[in-house]
């Protein structure tokens, strides 16, 4: 009796280029604090309460769609 112990982590690879392109200067994505396996965003320094980041590129979605 075998189980499939094959875990996906995700890299920087699967991120699609815009999207690296479009990060704040001081923000990175590392591993996750919460998942391992997925990337995190993280800040170099602190973000001011009211900071906004754009443009979004991509399609919103609803989170029953994610």
């Amino acid at each position: 009796n075998t189980t499939d112990s094959t875990v996906t982590v995700e890299t920087l690879d699967d991120v699609p280029e815009h999207v690296l392109r479009g990060l704040p200067e001081d923000v990175r994505l590392f591993p996750s604090a919460v998942d391992k396996t997925r990337l995190g965003v993280w800040a170099t320094k602190s973000i001011l309460k009211g900071k906004k980041f754009g443009p979004f590129v991509g399609d919103k979605k609803k989170r029953s769609q994610v």
